[in-house]
């Protein structure tokens, strides 16, 4: 299924002459060399390709004969390769094996047969040349960075825009030359069906995070283990030559630095492509990836496209309803990738979850805070540390999942959120010296988001448990504990304004997890807190305030012994509503509170 959906993409992108995708037989190649060369195959300049600065610098990418899948053994590509292979100097190998590269370069040039054309006929005359390396050596500076680099090498003739490789001529020698190998095994192909010659080994998949720099590979056998009936590699998953270059070249094509359509969640690359075009391939990196810094607002502004979209009904269109959409998570695994999850909806499915998991996420913040998370950011906030690296390397991929599935959130998700907000209750910035908020937009969004979507699948006639913003008429002790002890904590601010440790950063571990131990004592000190309160209206405010608070909460169960964790998040959402609204109605409740002392 997974590569029959890669192969479809491939012919739709290949049918599009717009769309970059190589044709069969070649690859889109970042060559950072370039030798040209006059039509006496002497070289008339040596040129670098690379454009941008830093950790953008890049090669030019040159349309050029597939790469050759190279092992121990000694293969040489067509027209490129490394400097070993194409100058036959000495850059890691020895100097035996040098000479044997260099010579397999030649005959696979040969191997071309007789074609006439310029740029090939001084290919060949410069090959030829025991002085090659004497005569690169006058280009001075930028030979030296190409023997540190060792990077690969090409050939352009004199005058001309391109390189030697996509001249028409050689082209249509390789692509004749291709066909005319026609030797392989035949079977039938898994993927379309038909009697073709197998793929003995696959191209290898690149871009793949933390798998290697050379590629790996998807369908693979390279040990006795992994092979049935005496058959050997390829053999084992038949697979056509065709398709083969097919479903890797549309693989790699997703997996390249500049797609728009692969994003990095955790430690799974994750690419996503649909079964006809359209906008949601494109934009669904930006809903969750981290927006560029020279527009910070890209992910909002597209998830209130996608929002509109779905309301206005462009999304439930009969197209949409049929059109198929496809998630793939790949991480390494050795020398092979392993496929963590794949994913398959309708456009119009995928984006209703999508806004599901955004509308889960809703809850009210600050004025300069931000309206949408990227999912790093909410993965980030559950770590030791505020660390990427100390995100657990499973837990990215099965958020994915859950969203992109609409199940639940990993538990795991949720447990890390409250124990870093248990952790951080007493922490401090080392900057500033100042305490920090452990409760903080991102981890309230998140522990609501798991509640109600919990909630939700174990009564799916439930739509949601946690409000976005404050809820007076929620009776669950965990969340009017949590209201209780925001309120506790104003008083005390109000009461001693610029104290350095508040009851949070004492008490918030006790009293979300033990309420029975630390709130009848809290409950003392507020007095002492009111009592000295120098404006009579902030009193009365806030003695109506924990009144209304405690109305909701049974006798028996005034301050449990326990709470469960569930009921510990609701705390924590408890705890930021009520704080939310001390924030954003300070000066309305200032304007009540005066006028209800001066009353009284």
């Amino acid at each position: 299924m997974i590569l029959q959906a890669l192969k479809e993409y491939y012919d739709r992108k290949a049918a599009d002459p717009e769309s970059g995708m190589a044709p069969p037989g070649f690859e889109w190649k970042e060559i950072p060399y370039v030798i040209v060369l006059g039509l006496d195959g002497i070289p008339v300049s040596l040129n670098q390709t690379y454009e941008g600065e830093g950790k953008k610098r890049r090669a030019k990418r040159f349309l050029v004969p597939q790469a050759v899948k190279k092992t121990s053994g000694i293969a040489a590509n067509l027209l490129w390769d490394n400097p070993e292979y194409v100058l036959g100097i000495v850059m890691k190998g020895r100097l035996d094996r040098v000479k044997e590269q260099h010579a397999a370069f030649r005959k696979r040039i040969a191997g071309l047969g007789d074609v006439t054309d310029d740029g090939l006929a001084s290919t060949k005359k410069f090959l030829k040349r025991e002085d090659k390396e004497e005569m690169l050596q006058g280009f001075g500076e930028v030979w030296e960075q190409l023997k540190k680099e060792g990077s690969n090498i090409t050939f352009s003739l004199s005058g001309d825009m391109g390189i030697i490789p996509e001249r028409p001529r050689v082209k249509s020698a390789f692509i004749e030359s291709n066909a005319s190998q026609d030797g392989g095994n035949r079977s039938i192909c898994l993927v379309t069906g038909d009697h073709v010659v197998i793929e003995r080994l696959h191209a290898p998949i690149k871009g793949v995070y933390g798998a290697q720099t050379s590629g790996a590979n998807i369908v693979s056998f390279n040990l006795d283990a992994f092979r049935s009936f005496g058959k050997e590699q390829g053999a084992n998953a038949p697979v056509g030559t065709t398709a083969a270059f097919a479903y890797t070249t549309a693989l790699n094509h997703l997996l390249a630095r500049d797609s728009r359509q692969r994003m990095q969640v955790g430690d799974a690359s994750t690419v996503f492509w649909a079964e006809r075009a359209n906008d949601l391939e494109r934009q669904i990196a930006e809903f969750f990836g981290e927006p560029p810094k020279d527009d910070p607002d890209r992910g909002v502004k597209a998830v209130e496209s996608l929002f509109r979209s779905i309301e206005n009904g462009s999304f439930r269109t009969g197209e949409n309803e049929k059109n198929r959409f496809y998630v793939l998570g790949l991480s390494p695994n050795a020398s092979r990738i392993a496929i963590r999850f794949w994913i398959v909806d309708t456009v119009a499915g995928m984006a209703a979850k999508i806004k599901e998991h955004f509308d889960d996420l809703r809850i009210v913040h600050g004025p300069k805070d931000r309206d949408v998370f990227p999912l790093f950011l909410l993965l980030k906030s559950t770590a030791v540390l505020g660390n990427a690296e100390n995100i657990p390397p499973n837990l990215a991929g099965e958020t994915m999942r859950a969203i992109l599935q609409g199940l639940p959130y990993p538990q795991t998700l949720f447990h890390a959120a409250i124990r870093r907000i248990k952790a951080e209750q007493s922490a401090k910035n080392k900057r500033t010296g100042r305490q920090l908020e452990n409760v903080t937009y991102p981890r309230a969004a998140l522990i609501k988001a798991y509640i109600n979507r919990s909630t939700r699948f174990k009564n799916p006639n439930s739509k949601e448990e946690l409000k976005m913003s404050l809820d007076e008429c929620n009776t669950n002790i965990g969340y009017r504990l949590g209201r209780l002890f925001a309120a506790l904590e104003r008083i005390q601010q109000e009461a001693s304004p610029g104290i350095n440790a508040t009851i949070r950063d004492r008490f918030y571990g006790a009293a979300s997890g033990t309420p029975s131990t630390v709130f009848g004592n809290l409950m003392r000190l507020k007095n002492h807190h009111l009592a000295k309160l120098e404006s009579a209206g902030r009193k009365v405010f806030f003695e109506k305030l924990l009144c209304q608070i405690l109305d909701g909460i049974e006798a028996a169960v005034a301050f449990p012994p326990h709470l469960s964790l569930e009921d510990q998040g609701r705390f924590a959402i408890g705890y930021y509503h009520q704080m939310q609204r001390f924030f954003t109605r300070k000066t309305d409740d200032l304007e009540q509170t005066t006028k209800q002392g001066e009353e009284r």
